[in-house]
């Protein structure tokens, strides 16, 4: 019996150390609200908290473009340490003039007016050797021109070769941009972004993600560590 004590006691006190240990690595989310990517990054960083800033901005008119709109999880709730928390960000009131689509793939198009507040009207297609596969042709109306809407005239010809994109993440960032390029894409490092723990010029973000179409000409966006 006294053996059997022992060891309930044992296990009592092993599980609440567990429990406290565990408790003590959980921090309160911060509200991220109006903050650059940067400046959540190094919020994140100093509670041990890791920054996830998703691809499609939102237009907002009261929140300046580039700075966080939304996040996930909301702010003060309660999260382990090491969690990503997603953010997305502002791409600031809607856009005065329609952005210039011609040449780009449909995705890259499509984020773009998005990320403009302005509305897809709808999608031609066309089928012609003469162009990359699933690269806007044409657009209507011209870029520069004051308009809500936008209709794209879209290659579909099967005949241009299309790749998948590679995951980056975790490689040097310099080198993955000269392979890209010698394979015929515009790919570019676009900043660099303080990460504890990861060796700089290493690939933290890179747009367009793994495992998306893409086409030989098509511009790929890098973003290092620092």
């Amino acid at each position: 019996m006294l053996g059997g004590a022992l060891i309930a006691t044992y296990l009592l006190f092993g599980a609440a150390a567990m429990r406290i240990a565990l408790k003590a690595r959980e921090v309160q989310i911060p509200d991220f609200s109006n903050k650059t990517a940067a400046e959540a990054t190094a919020l994140a960083t100093n509670l041990g908290l890791a920054i996830k800033v998703e691809d499609n901005h939102r237009v907002d008119p009261t929140i300046a473009a580039g700075h966080v709109l939304a996040q996930e999880p909301a702010a003060k709730s309660t999260a382990r340490q090491m969690r990503s928390v997603r953010v997305w960000l502002s791409a600031g009131p809607r856009a005065a003039a329609v952005p210039a689509l011609t040449g780009e793939t449909e995705r890259t198009a499509q984020l773009k007016l998005t990320q403009d507040g302005l509305d897809l009207a709808s999608i031609s297609e066309i089928r012609s050797p003469s162009y990359p596969f699933d690269v806007v042709v044409a657009q209507d109306p011209d870029a520069k021109t004051a308009s809500a809407k936008v209709s794209l005239l879209v290659n579909r010809s099967e005949q241009n070769q299309t790749f998948v994109m590679p995951d980056l993440i975790g490689v040097n960032g310099e080198r993955a941009a000269s392979l890209l390029r010698g394979h015929g894409f515009r790919a570019s490092i676009v900043g660099a972004t303080a990460y504890p723990g990861i060796a700089p010029g290493t690939v933290i973000r890179q747009s367009p993600s793994g495992g998306f179409q893409i086409a030989p000409g098509e511009s790929i966006s890098i973003e290092v560590s620092r």
